[in-house]
């Protein structure tokens, strides 16, 4: 059997034509799998949803309760058969529920990556690898220039301006599923214990993530607030809201923007940026390719992103690969999402 047989990409995205579904499909399908609720992977529309439980509760907090026909919670390490082929669902770090999806038949494995990160994050589950005929990768940050730094190291750098500035309001960009979470959570891990207060765009997911038993401490919306209230204070907000006059009720606003692309000076001048904060939910180059070669994969597909190069040098490991160049995937860190300004960041 062929790879081809089990999965083959299409307009819609990766299908299972003899498991009757698509994997993160582009556009409205009868069954969908989908690896985690960031927009450019969960679309609404589908006849019917498998996903696990907490992306589907994101999906719901997002589009409503009528986001598709009918829906069906996974959890990790179950298997399901779906007509021809067998799919299980395996952590894949990179937010809360997120997941890669291992789809077999007749003995072959493929597994769907989705997006994923093999570093530590006290948000979600963390990154399992899972052994297989075929790999199905990511490439956002596909190129060898992108090393991503320390977190726990970009957040001492975030304390220190905290201390050093103290009478400034401290606002962080980041998207508002996954990375705010993240960085609230390595901040409380860093012995930050005042409030962290929340644009109004990052507060249902926020607590949603709280409710799961996610350890934020404690948080307040920004709203009601008083400017020397805020004096002091570290702000989770959309990457878009550092550039609007949301920003003029702080006092001294000193603005970070959380995103793997802050490794390129040009995005962070792009956005005003005076504190770069290099924290990624992907993979970086190092990641990437160390986790392709621990699955034992023969084959890699790789998918949205800087396909080329990972393409070069799994050629240059003996490795058969090919490029998908399946169009709909974003980035959500690059602008930090679909609707940039609104619930996406």
């Amino acid at each position: 059997m062929r790879p081809e047989d089990i999965l083959v990409p299409t307009p819609a995205g990766v299908c299972c034509k003899r498991g009757g579904f698509h994997i993160d499909p582009t556009r409205p399908v009868e069954r969908a799998l989908i690896t985690h609720a960031h927009s450019d992977h969960a679309r609404t529309g589908h006849g019917a949803v498998l996903a696990t439980q907490e992306t589907l509760d994101l999906m719901r907090l997002r589009y409503g309760e009528n986001f598709a026909g009918s829906t069906q919670a996974v959890r990790y390490g179950e298997s399901i058969t779906l007509d021809g082929a067998t799919v299980t669902f395996h952590p894949a770090g990179h937010v809360l529920g997120s997941a890669q999806i291992a789809v077999m038949a007749n003995g072959l494995r493929v597994v769907a990556s989705g997006d994923y990160k093999n570093v530590g994050d006290p948000t979600c589950a963390p990154f399992e690898l899972v052994p297989c005929d075929v790999f199905i990768t990511e490439a956002t940050f596909g190129l060898p220039v992108f090393r991503h730094s320390d977190a726990d190291a970009e957040i001492a750098k975030l304390l220190h301006s905290v201390a050093l500035f103290a009478e400034r309001a401290h606002l962080i960009g980041a998207y508002s599923l996954g990375k705010a979470q993240r960085v609230i959570a390595l901040l409380r891990q860093a012995g930050y214990h005042a409030p962290v207060y929340l644009h109004g765009a990052m507060e249902s997911i926020t607590y949603y993530y709280a409710n799961r038993g996610i350890a934020l401490g404690e948080l307040r919306p920004v709203r009601g607030t008083t400017k020397p209230e805020l004096a002091g204070t570290v702000t989770l907000c959309p990457p878009s809201a550092l550039k609007e006059v949301w920003t003029r009720r702080f006092p001294e606003p000193l603005t970070a923007f959380a995103s793997g692309w802050m490794r390129v000076r040009a995005r962070a001048r792009q956005y005003g940026v005076e504190l770069p904060l290099v924290i990624s939910d992907h993979a970086d180059w190092n990641g990437l390719t160390a986790t392709i070669a621990a699955t034992g994969a023969g084959e890699i597909w790789v998918t949205h992103g800087q396909e080329d190069a990972l393409v070069h040098w799994c050629g240059t490991r003996g490795l058969k690969a090919r490029p998908l160049d399946i169009v709909g995937y974003g980035d959500e860190e690059d602008g930090d999402g679909a609707n940039d300004g609104g619930e996406e960041q």
